[in-house]
């Protein structure tokens, strides 16, 4: 696959598991995850997610082991809703200094995700 084929994915894949993981798991460890980039391999077998953790360290922990459990739902999400031939493993890892766009989108998501969560209660 191309460089740019292989970008195009990454977006692709960063974007549908951003909305799978921020709006529709409904895990609370998952509350204060969000997808910072997602970097898909040459051959599309494998893809690194890197996620912002909040919390202290247990509850990132928590958070983690969430994303783990949650990985093969999250790749059976990701094949419904892409057209690709191979759906990539997803392998997560902690993204400890998320550059300073991508930390104002993951504010602004946490913002709209609570706003959500305090208009849906009594």
């Amino acid at each position: 696959m191309d460089e740019h084929r292989s970008r195009r994915v990454s977006v692709a894949v960063r974007e549908e598991l951003s909305e799978i993981v921020g709006f529709e798991l409904s895990d609370p460890r998952l509350a204060l995850v969000d997808v910072t980039d997602v970097t898909v391999s040459p051959d599309s077998r494998h893809a690194i997610v890197k996620v912002a953790l909040g919390g202290d360290e247990h509850e990132q922990h928590q958070a983690m082991a969430a994303l783990e459990h949650a990985r093969n739902y999250l790749r059976h999400e990701l094949a419904s809703r892409l057209n690709l031939r191979r759906i990539p493993e997803l392998h997560f890892e902690p993204d400890h200094y998320p550059d300073a766009a991508t930390r104002v989108e993951i504010l602004l998501k946490r913002a709209k995700k609570k706003r959500a969560s305090t208009e849906n209660q009594p």
